[in-house]
């Protein structure tokens, strides 16, 4: 067995929080890679009851401290797709992923919802690999 434990560090970038019920886009925090060379996006839905629902997903990136430069990531830097880490009404209690592999230092996600009238539970984890000093602290600051 291998371990992972000392390589990466997650980041809660959005978290759960009461139900969305209109089409308010989920926006994480800016994910500031120094000292990582690898980032996934982790999103994990909890029951969303709108019958016609549907949640695009985005990705952002920047290298100015106050984000002036941020431009949508080219599906060149992304790993996954943006269209598979989206969902609908019918995908409750499940995952999706998508990766960053560009070079700027701030990325976030977003999540827009189009048609949601009902509740959209929603977590997104960033996670933060391949770490250029390791061990990485633990717990996580």
């Amino acid at each position: 067995m291998r371990d992972k434990l000392n390589h990466y560090h997650p980041v809660c970038a959005f978290a759960p929080g009461a139900a969305v019920t209109d089409n308010t886009p989920a926006v994480t925090a800016w994910i500031d890679r120094r000292g990582y060379d690898a980032l996934t996006f982790i999103l994990a839905t909890g029951v969303l009851s709108d019958a016609d629902a549907t949640f695009a997903v985005t990705m952002h990136h920047a290298d100015a401290d106050d984000y002036s430069d941020a431009a949508a990531v080219a599906s060149t830097d992304l790993v996954g797709t943006l269209a598979l880490a989206g969902f609908t009404f019918a995908d409750d209690s499940e995952t999706r992923k998508v990766g960053y592999v560009g070079d700027k230092r701030y990325v976030r996600l977003t999540v827009t919802p189009t048609g949601n009238a009902g509740n959209l539970f929603l977590a997104i984890l960033a996670l933060l690999d391949l770490a250029q000093l390791q061990p990485t602290v633990n717990p996580p600051v």
